[in-house]
């Protein structure tokens, strides 16, 4: 019989508890430092620093508000990489340019 294996601790067990990492982590991100990572370290870069550092997709309240502070802050990181992913670049170029999306009406 298989012993049970221990569970990996998460923002559950404290959000002071640092993010579990593994060698690849590490390489993937002193590999994207140097500006030289390739697209899948760069992918498990961002994977982490999303869901593990900064636990966006974890529950942040506890008991105590200074721990639901810390874990709030932890959690805006993420939110602020997210946001940076998804905007629409073009739309926000186009914005900056003053560039309309719709066409002028014609006389």
């Amino acid at each position: 019989m298989n012993a049970p294996r221990p569970k990996k601790p998460t923002l559950a067990t404290g959000p002071q508890v640092p993010a579990i990492y593994e060698l690849a982590h590490i390489s993937a991100f002193q590999a994207l430092q140097r500006g030289d990572a390739s697209s899948d370290q760069q992918r498990m870069a961002l994977d982490w620093l999303i869901k593990q550092a900064s636990g966006m997709y974890e529950f942040h309240y506890y008991p105590s508000d200074r721990d639901t502070a810390f874990a709030l802050g932890r959690g805006f990181v993420g939110q602020q990489v997210v946001k940076l992913l998804t905007l629409n670049l073009m739309s926000l170029r186009r914005e900056q340019n003053g560039i309309s999306s719709t066409p002028a009406p014609q006389a």
